[in-house]
């Protein structure tokens, strides 16, 4: 199915959408727009959900029969396209937290499974006027410009960005193995959301964990990292799946085996 979708047209409705989206945001002031809270807790505004229809509209006129499953509105598709291979997923502002207390740092996520794979994926960054992008047959891109991970190999070189580890604190084995990581690494940051795997992607940083996220927010991204050279599974080195909702990435498999390792290290 992969070979006979066109990836290269694909990209091109994908960017459109995101476009689209950034554009639908832009209408709203985070000052002013009011907050509600989902059953998770987590917020959600009149933002999200004009920005996701954006992307619904231009994605649905472009391929009719392919599935789109989206943060805000789930899954609103047709029984033939329930059954179509391809499917879209969408996170209109990944980081609402952040948009909401008028902070940089979030994004639109666009990403397209082909039977069960990840083959195409858009984050854009309106807010920092940052776009990158990947496909299968398409290089990982930054701000037009194509971009490859770092060649570190060892947790002492290791610049490593942690996001949301709230589970994994509550897991006293791993916790304990990541303080050693930590203490051990050449630096240590922070940034969370979209903007530590763009840098990963782009050689400036070495790696990233996480261990509280939902595949929409990191779908594109998978793909983004994997085209620019380097490896993105879940926490337990499984490749990353729908229900998936932890993140370890490294720029490089030596990298990223021993971080595995040392994370779930039981002596």
């Amino acid at each position: 199915m992969t070979a006979a979708l066109d990836l290269v047209r694909a990209m091109q409705v994908a960017l459109l959408a995101a476009e689209q989206a950034a554009v639908a945001i832009s209408r709203h002031d985070w000052r002013a727009t009011p907050i509600e809270l989902k059953a998770d807790h987590s917020p959600v505004t009149c933002a999200d959900r004009d920005a996701e229809q954006a992307i619904r509209k231009i994605i649905g006129q472009a391929y009719p029969k392919h599935a789109i499953h989206g943060e805000e509105y789930g899954d609103r598709n047709t029984e033939q396209q329930r059954h179509s291979s391809c499917v879209w997923l969408v996170d209109p502002i990944d980081g609402t937290k952040s948009w909401v207390a008028g902070l940089p740092f979030w994004s639109i996520q666009i990403a397209l499974m082909v039977d069960k794979q990840i083959v195409l994926g858009v984050s854009s960054a309106p807010a920092l006027d940052e776009l990158a992008c990947a496909s299968k047959v398409q290089p990982s891109m930054l701000g037009g410009a194509r971009i490859s991970v770092s060649k570190t190999d060892s947790i002492s070189a290791c610049r490593l960005s942690l996001g949301n580890v709230s589970t994994l604190a509550r897991d006293a084995v791993c916790w304990q193995n990541l303080a050693a990581i930590i203490a051990e690494c050449n630096r240590v940051r922070g940034y969370g959301d979209y903007y530590h795997y763009h840098r990963l992607a782009a050689g400036q940083l070495d790696a990233v964990l996480e261990s509280d996220v939902n595949i929409l927010d990191v779908a594109a991204l998978q793909i983004i990292v994997a085209a620019a050279g380097g490896i993105m599974t879940d926490m337990h080195g499984r490749p990353l799946q729908p229900d998936s909702t932890s993140v370890l990435a490294a720029a490089t498999s030596q990298l990223h085996t021993t971080l595995l390792q040392r994370l779930h290290d039981q002596a």
